[in-house]
């Protein structure tokens, strides 16, 4: 799975994988849009905890993703999102550190898992997206890769005490570069119309 990889996301990948694939009737549909090298955000609905692992694992590489800093709290928590390359942030409002540690990554080649929700959602529709995400491609011109969940908010919504049997299907839309110069808003307008055309490609994925 590449240099980046150590014991604890190794473990973690190989679990989820297995997981996925027999707990969950897994597959993916646009698999071939997923084979390509170099830096990408991947932007994604988020409807569950699961999404993330369930990203994570339908990848043969390494793919960091960034958490809310509030996930950090716990010491124990803390160490296991770090070993599984977590990022923490602020979505609302993206600090210079994880901005600085973002436009790192992605010039060395890595690939970022963002939310552009920001947040889980409570009935599995889609939300509007927030402008962080929107910021981070001003910032560092990224390519993003727009995938939808299907299934995760009927194997654990929000709320859920345990884990429900559901086919869970993730569509793989094609990578895109947004177009910084015929941008005609600046500062948060440019990232709020940024954030909005990444949901756009998201919403228009369809099993």
């Amino acid at each position: 799975m590449g240099p980046n990889i150590n014991l604890t996301y190794w473990l973690g990948h190989t679990f989820f994988r297995a997981f996925a694939r027999s707990f969950y009737d897994f597959r993916i549909v646009g698999e071939e849009n997923m084979k390509f090298g170099g830096a990408a955000i991947i932007a994604a609905n988020h409807v569950s905890f699961l999404d993330p692992p369930i990203i994570g694992q339908a990848f043969d590489e390494v793919v960091r993703s960034f958490a809310r800093k509030t996930l950090f709290d716990h010491p124990l928590a803390a160490m296991i999102l770090r070993e599984w390359q977590v990022i923490p942030v602020d979505l609302d409002k993206p600090d210079t550190a994880s901005l600085k540690t973002t436009m790192r990554l992605l010039k060395s080649g890595e690939k970022i898992v963002m939310f552009p929700e920001g947040t889980r959602s409570f009935d599995g529709k889609l939300q509007k997206a927030e402008p962080g995400i929107g910021l981070f491609l001003a910032k560092t011109g990224a390519p993003v890769l727009p995938i939808r969940l299907f299934g995760t908010y009927e194997a654990y919504p929000r709320k859920a005490k345990f884990l429900h049997r559901a086919q869970i299907t993730l569509v793989v839309g094609q990578r895109y570069k947004p177009d910084l110069t015929a941008a005609a808003e600046q500062g948060r307008d440019l990232y709020q119309t940024l954030a909005d055309e990444v949901m756009q490609r998201i919403g228009g994925l369809t099993i």
